[in-house]
């Protein structure tokens, strides 16, 4: 099922997934020392398109995520660039610990694509569908993480992990994301968050599937005058803390949203950064505290939450926060 009807008024691209494996295949072409590894699903995280130019360059390692990990530490430091991938929920849950120990204490030079990330997976169910990842690589010292909302920031994504010197997690989605780019952004940078809409009223952030959903919400909030700023915060480690603060000063409400469990992504880390300088009333669009079940991507977004409808309705409730405050001084 199509999620157009979530996304009005904008262009249905392709899933980031299928973005990520043409820059894997784009960056082969030009430097020979990537090396990609993938656990037996390179059909589905798209890694199969640079094994089919680059067969010797290329090693499906099978079911072991964890080996993977290790394996790519050990290749890092031997000069390549590895590239490893498989779903979210696999090479980040089961390869903790060598992520922890092989790739994060040394700072080692590999990049991990997590595809299949959220609940829009569907009807794979709760053990596909993963929901804890961006906080677990948040946690892991030195390592990005970025979380591009469509096909054409994740081409950006790719090619800047390749020129990061350091541990890269990327997670690319399975259903088709809604265009938000017109082309691949020239100045995209991680850290380094993209203002896509103007707004005076309340800034959101958002990242992944969640930024074409807060565009669809600045169209209706526009219509009833109320002005939306919107972030792209592709990156939520590091966070852009400037972007942030000023979102804070200049607009005095936020609202984040993310696919994700509430806990430790993207609504902790602008919290965190509003915190400390300019605090601000603030509202969340997430999962919330739950797993999610099986079902369409459409009827799992819906249900769970994570659509412009509940965007808007964010928005309101934090604007209304804002005003009782200010009529209490």
């Amino acid at each position: 099922m199509s999620l157009g009807p979530l996304y009005p008024g904008l262009e249905m691209g392709r899933a980031t997934r299928d973005a990520y494996g043409e820059a894997l295949r784009a960056l082969g072409e030009e430097h020979e020392d990537i090396v990609v590894l993938d656990a037996d699903l390179a059909k589905s995280t798209r890694s199969w398109k640079f094994g089919e130019k680059f067969p010797d360059r290329f090693l499906n390692v099978g079911i072991q995520e964890a080996n993977m990990v290790g394996m790519a530490g050990g290749l890092a430091s031997s000069g390549k660039v590895p590239f490893i991938s498989s779903f979210a929920c696999f090479v980040i849950l089961k390869g903790f610990d060598q992520l922890r120990m092989a790739v994060a204490y040394p700072g080692a030079n590999v990049k991990i694509s997590g595809s299949h990330g959220g609940v829009s997976v569907g009807e794979d169910g709760v053990s596909q569908q993963s929901v804890e990842d961006v906080a677990l690589a948040c946690a892991l010292p030195g390592m990005v993480v970025c979380v591009p909302s469509d096909e054409r920031l994740t081409l950006a994504a790719v090619r800047a992990a390749y020129r990061h010197q350091g541990p890269v997690y990327i997670r690319t989605g399975r259903a088709p994301a809604p265009l938000v780019y017109e082309r691949e952004p020239e100045d995209f940078g991680f850290g380094r968050a993209l203002r896509i809409r103007e707004g005076d009223a309340v800034t959101v952030i958002a990242n992944g599937m969640l930024v074409g959903a807060a565009l669809v919400a600045h169209e209706r909030l526009a219509a009833e005058g109320v002005a939306i700023r919107v972030l792209d915060m592709h990156t939520v480690k590091p966070v852009d803390i400037e972007e942030i603060q000023s979102a804070a000063r200049e607009t005095g409400a936020i609202v984040t949203a993310e696919e994700h469990l509430y806990s430790g992504a993207l609504g902790a880390a602008v919290a965190q950064a509003v915190s400390r300088t300019h605090p601000v009333p603030m509202e969340y669009v997430s999962l919330g505290d739950t797993y999610a079940e099986s079902g369409t991507a459409q009827d799992l977004l819906v249900k769970y939450g994570l659509t412009a409808d509940a965007i808007v309705e964010a928005v309101r409730r934090v604007l209304a926060r804002r005003e009782a405050a200010a009529a209490a001084l």
